[in-house]
Formats: C-alpha cells, structure tokens, sequence
C-alpha cells in the first residue's frame, strides 16, 4: 500500500532525529590513562568537539584514569587540572582503576607523560584486548619499549607509539618520495631532560622522530656529541652511507638531501594530523608507524646514550638491541 504524504513526513522527521545517535553509536569510545600533559585535553578538544580546528570525527574520548607521578613535578602538579578539564568541559568519565577504563571503552591511549609506568598500564590494556596507542615516550627504557611490543605481538593487540613530528606534511613529503631516496638529513627540536628518563626519551624524541620519518630504518651506529655552544648533536650513520643528524635547537626544523633535490622537514603542524591518524589507526586496526622503526628510533636514543658514556665513541644499534634484549 503505497505511503501518504504525511507518513512520508513522519519518516523524515524520525529519520533526522536517530541520525545524530546512530552517528553517535558508530564513534569509537576511547579511554586515557595519564592525565598528566596537555596531550589530553588537546586531543579531546580535537576529538569531541565538531568545531573544533582540525576535528577528528569517529570517535570520543569518554573514560579516563588519572595517573600521575609524585618524583616528577611537572607531572604531579598538572594532574588534577586536566581531570577537572576533561571531566567538566567534557563529560569525561573518571574511573579508579585502568582495568575499569577498558572495560568501559572501545580502544585506549596511554598518555602519561612518564614512560616508566607505560609498560605495566600497557600490560592491562593489552590483557583487555584493547588497539593501544602510546604517546611519547613508547617506555621509561628500551628494554621496557622491548617488551611492550612483544606481548602486543602475542596477543594480536594493534598497538603503535608516535610523536606528533612524524606527520608533519613537509616530513611526510619526503618521506613519500619528494625528493627521491634521502642520502642525508639533518633535524632539530628541544631536547630537555628529565633525570629518571634516557636524555633523548623525554624531548628529543620529537626531532630524533622527524629523523626516522625521512631515513626510515637501517641506521647501524650512532655518535654522541656536543655542538660549539654545548647542546647535544648525535650522528646516525645508515647502511649504504647514508647519514642522519639530530641536534639539539630551539625549535622545530630540518633538511634533507635527496637524490632530487633538497627538502625542509621536521616541522610542527599541529597535534590534528595525528589525532587523525590515532582514530585511522583505531578504525583500520593498522598501525602507521611498524614497530621495528619505533624500536629502532629508541634504539638510536639509548645509543646515544651509550656514546656519551664511552666519550662519543660509536655505538652499534645491534649491540644496544642485544643487551636490551638480554636484560
């Protein structure tokens, strides 16, 4: 029997009422563990506001578990007044324990600024069969970063670790072939220290990431040093003769040399384009970045470590990865 005119209305009208839950239903509800960095509320205000710059639909962040680390001030002290945000301004709910995010959210972000607990709130979410996404640092050490990875693997957990700096669109130029197979490359970013971290695992991530992003993996040995004004230069040498440079700066930057010419890379664009890769990541359950360049990225860190310890010796990757692993 064919429909009149006002059931057709009335269709409508229910139609775009269910529209916004059913839109609601198919986003991903996503947890934080660590509301110790700025990270956290940057990235809800990304993800669950719609008019937000750079918004990233397809999921919200609706749990959260506080954290923090009582020998870090700058941990400790920020703790409370991103849960206030995130509960207040977003509706973010606050559990006790991880074990309760998980079993209240689709997929989970560590986020805690300290790397050392990562790999045991890793282990949790992991249990809980949980896609993962690690901010910076992946783990408090190598060994930690080591293990973290394996138990993903055995699980059949989705898991990856990122610097926003990776998805930079000059980084990503290059690293998408701009200017051909990258023969050197050389980058900059803050490297500040915190004393219960490797030097580079707290700040100096960001640049060493933009480094990897542009060579990709096979660096084999690394060179600590110090600049003419004292900040901290490593030397990265990559099979086939290729050389990689992270030095400490003020800023964001870098260039690199490519078989077709030169390129600006490392720059900083935002937290956007990896939020939008962490809700890409979350849907496709495909990670953007493998674990073998992560482990190495924190392999080259640890190296240059290693080389300062030695007085700017090199340091082979392989024999960092095999004490890592021997622990």
């Amino acid at each position: 029997m064919p429909m009149n005119t006002s059931m057709k209305r009335l269709l409508v009208v229910a139609a775009l009422c269910l529209a916004p839950a059913l839109s609601r239903a198919a986003e991903i509800r996503l947890g934080l563990i660590g509301l110790d960095t700025s990270h956290v509320t940057a990235f809800t205000e990304t993800l669950n506001n719609p008019k937000a710059k750079d918004h990233a639909p397809g999921a919200r962040v609706v749990a959260a578990f506080k954290g923090g680390s009582a020998d870090i001030p700058s941990s400790i002290g920020k703790v409370e007044e991103y849960t206030t945000t995130l509960r207040d301004k977003y509706g973010v709910k606050i559990y006790d324990t991880i074990q309760e995010v998980c079993a209240n959210v689709d997929a989970v972000l560590i986020e805690a600024v300290d790397g050392r607990p990562h790999l045991e709130q890793a282990r949790i979410v992991i249990a809980a069969k949980k896609p993962l996404y690690i901010d910076k640092p992946v783990g408090g050490t190598l060994r930690d970063a080591l293990e973290i990875y394996r138990l993903a693997e055995a699980a059949g957990v989705p898991i990856f670790s990122s610097s926003s700096l990776r998805f930079a669109k000059n980084t990503l130029a290059v690293r998408g072939g701009s200017i051909g197979k990258v023969l050197s490359a050389e980058t900059t970013s803050p490297a500040a220290l915190e004393p219960h971290h490797p030097d580079l695992y707290w700040y100096g991530v960001h640049g060493c990431e933009s480094l990897f992003t542009v060579m990709g993996t096979g660096c084999e040995t690394v060179e600590r040093r110090k600049t003419a004004d004292g900040k901290i230069e490593v030397v990265g040498k990559w099979k086939g003769g290729r050389t990689g440079i992270f030095r400490e700066g003020p800023g964001y930057s870098g260039k690199a040399i490519g078989e077709k010419g030169e390129a600006a890379v490392g720059s900083f664009d935002g937290y956007g384009p990896l939020v939008a890769e962490i809700v890409k990541f979350f849907q496709t359950r495909q990670p953007p970045v493998s674990s073998a360049e992560t482990i190495e990225l924190f392999a080259f860190m640890e190296a240059a470590d290693e080389s300062k310890r030695q007085d700017g010796k090199p340091v082979s990757i392989a024999d960092v990865l095999a004490k890592a692993r021997a622990k």
